[in-house]
């Protein structure tokens, strides 16, 4: 039977940080994107703001991407995160097309479903992190 070492077992707790403050700030930014769409229909500078956010907003789901590679080197695990943070990557890459396109009928229910799906994910990695603290029990 293998023993974990300290070291081992602080990598993987870092790289479990991470990949929570990844998708964290993931999520920040797709509800800012929905915010300033909101700014978009209604004030001169919504449009700044939009473009903005879209380059954040994109650059953190790489950002999960990288998160999920490093979450998932250390332990070995499964890595099925990896797959979530990629198919988020690919809904992001369309999505910016489709708010280049100017096509709000698709761009806005993407979004929705983005911001969704990042709350979700964001969940699933506070809940695994709250199960495996000591002193709490996991059915």
């Amino acid at each position: 039977m293998a023993t974990r070492t300290t070291a081992e077992t602080t990598a993987e707790q870092r790289s479990l940080t991470f990949l929570q403050v990844a998708i964290g700030l993931q999520t920040l930014a797709v509800f800012f994107q929905a915010v300033t769409a909101g700014l978009l229909l209604s004030s001169s500078y919504g449009e700044e703001l939009h473009s903005a956010g879209a380059r954040v907003m994109y650059a953190a789901s790489m950002l999960y991407v990288l998160a999920a590679v490093l979450a998932w080197r250390p332990g070995g695990g499964t890595p099925r995160p990896i797959l979530y943070a990629s198919g988020f990557l690919v809904l992001a890459s369309v999505q910016v097309v489709l708010g280049i396109a100017h096509v709000p009928s698709l761009h806005v229910p993407l979004g929705v479903l983005m911001f969704g799906l990042s709350v979700l994910a964001l969940g699933q990695v506070l809940f695994a992190r709250l199960s495996q603290r000591p002193g709490t029990r996991s059915s």
